[in-house]
């Protein structure tokens, strides 16, 4: 019969000692993850226990904050475009008004 470890595709090596110990590899990627994952993480440990737990069982939880910090980055840049340009527009759009206000109102 094999155990649970097994079965999800694990493997044992033989001791010096006789027992039998699971070949125990992480396939963890490497943590490249910065302020948005280390702030997930920290979400993670303080609100949500059990899905941290779970991540941390599954060998995901680099792999999880990787991704979420990523994804993070990315919407921060796009956000940040969005924004200039519409500073820009109301940048324009002041100096305009102030241009109408010298010319045709305060004269």
């Amino acid at each position: 019969m094999k155990s649970t470890f097994e079965k999800m595709g694990g493997i044992y090596t033989l001791g010096a000692d006789g027992i039998y110990y699971p070949n125990l590899v992480s396939t963890d990627e490497e943590p490249h993850y910065g302020k948005y994952g280390m702030m997930r993480k920290t979400y993670l440990k303080e609100h949500r226990p059990a899905m941290y737990s779970l991540y941390m069982l599954e060998d995901r939880l680099t792999e999880h904050l990787n991704a979420v910090d990523d994804e993070a980055q990315e919407r921060m840049g796009i956000l940040v475009r969005q924004m200039v340009w519409v500073g820009a527009v109301n940048n324009i759009r002041n100096v305009a008004e102030e241009i109408v206000l010298k010319e045709l109102v305060y004269i």
